[in-house]
Formats: structure tokens, sequence, C-alpha cells
């Protein structure tokens, strides 16, 4: 087994910005006509241009990477020699506007969770019987009213544009204004066959009001984004994940979590936490499985028979589910809940008795009836800190 310790993803999105003109609903040709701006945080040299620090251009050469051609699209090259994967490696300048309604709409694409036989961990470590489905309910109208905390992940892969789902936690090196988010590994990065996705983002509260996919065509973006949209300058996913996640077998599932610092595209002077209202504690000591009395699990899946537009929610007394003997047990609830969902919190009464978040969205049979999510232990706990103190 590799060693439990927690791996850095580097972005550099919080160093650079580039506006795209005219970036079409998930066309191949967002961003081409873009002019590159820098961002109001770098520093001005005294005839007023912008000086990109030289630890950055020594990284952003150590990869090759091409300002000009990026711009002009060469984030569309997905060559598997090109295809950053190292846990230092990940570059995800801000593109200002590229996430316009329309190609957040039209986003569909889901990254591939690691697939599991429905009778996966029967003998194997400590399993429950497979949960009865609990029909997937629409969370209530407003969202940010109802699941302030919740929102959609937006990124580009090779398959094209995709959606995950992700949840606003606190960050404790800054209380009250936390920047940092949680979602599943494999929302990031594609795990032992790939490498980082780019132009990973969160909207809180997407689509707050609920309004159905023909309403959102041509909505203004303060409809679909009311909180804006917030890239991720920094992102950590398990070594675990990174070295053994994949579509099969259920591969990495156990250490399926991320955790994101986000960056908002426009700035207002306010971090994600006080934008939002809320920001959700972690719970690392979450008791033994079979003492949860329910977790709520909320997502905005996108698979059929859903469409990706609206939040969705299940509650259920959570079981166990091993994969494998010398892995650790997830939680597993009853939920109808598809793709697109991935990502997303599991909530449940911490060690206080206030609500907390303890797992995430990483797995279910390819008919839905039951989810499954890593229960959140040292290895979970090393990310989230190390996340937080880079920060502080």
């Amino acid at each position: 087994m590799r060693p439990n310790r927690p791996v850095t993803a580097i972005l550099c999105a919080a160093a650079l910005a580039m506006t795209a003109a005219a970036c079409g609903p998930g066309d191949g040709e967002a961003g081409g006509d873009a002019k590159p701006t820098v961002a109001a945080s770098l520093p001005s040299g005294a005839d007023g241009t912008i000086k990109i620090p030289d630890q950055l251009k020594d990284k952003l050469k150590q990869h090759g990477f091409d300002l000009e051609k990026w711009r002009g699209g060469e984030w569309k090259n997905w060559k598997k020699e090109d295809w950053l994967r190292e846990a230092g490696d990940y570059i995800n300048p801000i593109i200002e506007g590229l996430w316009d309604p329309d190609r957040m709409r039209e986003a569909d694409k889901i990254p591939q969770p690691p697939a599991v036989d429905p009778d996966a961990g029967k003998d194997q470590g400590v399993t429950d019987p497979t949960p009865a489905a609990v029909t997937a309910k629409a969370a209530a109208t407003p969202y940010h009213t109802s699941v302030p905390v919740s929102g959609k992940v937006f990124f580009d892969g090779p398959e094209g544009s995709m959606v995950c789902s992700a949840t606003v936690v606190k960050d404790p090196a800054h209380p009250g204004k936390s920047n940092l988010v949680w979602t599943a590994g494999h929302c990031v990065h594609a795990g032992k066959a790939g490498g980082w996705y780019r132009n990973i983002a969160f909207v809180p509260s997407y689509n707050n009001q609920g309004k159905p996919t023909a309403q959102l065509k041509g909505a203004p973006r303060q409809e679909v984004a009311p909180y804006g949209v917030w890239w991720s300058d920094w992102a950590q996913t398990s070594d675990q994940w990174i070295a053994t996640g994949g579509p099969t077998g259920g591969a990495g599932a156990p250490y399926d979590f991320a955790v994101l610092h986000v960056t908002p595209e426009k700035s207002t002077g306010k971090s994600l936490e006080e934008t939002v209202g809320a920001a959700l504690p972690v719970e690392f000591n979450a008791p033994a499985v079979p003492k949860v009395a329910s977790i709520t699990a909320t997502g905005y899946p996108a698979a059929a028979p859903f469409d990706g537009q609206k939040a969705f929610q299940c509650t259920d007394k959570p079981g166990r589910l091993t994969l494998k003997a010398n892995d650790p047990v997830m939680y597993r609830i009853g939920c109808t809940m598809t793709g697109g969902s991935s990502g997303g919190g599991w909530v449940a009464a911490g060690s206080d008795g206030k609500p907390a978040l303890v797992s995430n969205t990483s797995i279910g049979p390819a008919k839905a009836g039951w989810l499954a999510g890593p229960r959140l232990g040292p290895e979970a706990k090393g990310i989230y800190d190390a996340v937080s103190a880079k920060f502080k």
C-alpha cells in the first residue's frame, strides 16, 4: 500500500486571467478569440505593464506553457504525453467569460466514476445488504435558502465540457471567510490513466430558482450563476486516487475526495463563504457507520432521467460497503441520483450534533439505486489541513 500522505495539485489560476470573447456554448472555439488580460492582483511596473512573478514564469517555462497558445485553444490538446498528471503540475488560468450561461447549461459530459458491480463487496470486509432505492427529491428553491453551500463544478476533459457537484466547507485558517470547496477526486483528476482536468470552476446555487432547461436558454448570467463563478486556484486529492483511481472495479473509490481553494472570476472583495452566507464544517471523526442515524446527499444529477440543471437530494440511513478487505469502509445509501451528482456533499450530524459534511458522492451501480461515498479519515484530513494552511 502506498503511504498515506497528502498530494498537492498546484494551480496557477490566482496569478493569471484571460478574457474569452464570444465563447459559444460548449463549442470547440471557446476562447479562440480571447484577448489576454492579467488579474488585477498581479503587480504592475512603473509603466503600467503587468509583471508576472518570476516563480510563476519559471513554472510556466518548466511545463512548456505558452500563454498565447493556451489562449488560442491549446488547453484543448489532450495528447497523453502533454496531459499533466503529477501532483504539482496543474496549471489552471482563469479565462473570464469561458463559463457563460449557455456553456454551463450545455455542459453535460460526466467524468467516469469508479464503476462497481451491484454486488460489490459482498465477500470483502464488512458490507451491509444493498439498500432499497430512495427516490431523489428536488431540492427546495431558491437553493440559496435551502442548500446555500451546494453548487456545480464545471470543467473540461478530453470528452468535452463536464459537470460534477460540490460543497462550500469551512476553513480553519479563515473563520467566516472560507474559500474552500469539497468535491470528489474524480471530478478534478482522471486517476491512474489520465491527468488533471482543466478550466475547473465552482458555481454556488447554480440555477438558484430551479428553472427548467428551456427557460435557461439565453438566460442572463445573474440568473444562472447568481453568486458568481469561482475558479480553482489550488486543488488537492489523494495520492491513492492519482495512483490507482479508475473507471472499473471501484478502484480508488475509498480515497475519492478533493479540496479546492477558489477565487472569484470577478472579485467583490468577499470570500466564498461571505458571498453565499454559509459553509459546512467537515467531520473527520464521525461515528461508526451503524451509529449514523441518517445522511442527506445533495447534487446536480445529469445522466438520464435528470438533465443536470436542478439540485436533488436523498436522505437515508447509511450502510457499509467495503470493496476490498484492506480498504476503508465506505458509506452507502439508497438513492436514484445519477452521474453529475458526483462530488456532492453528504451531510449528517457531527460530533457536536450540528450538520457537518461527512462524505461526498463517489460511486454507484450502472442502474441507479444506491450511492457510496468515502468515510473521511486521516488522508482526507491531511488534504483539508494542507489546503487550508497554504492560504494562511
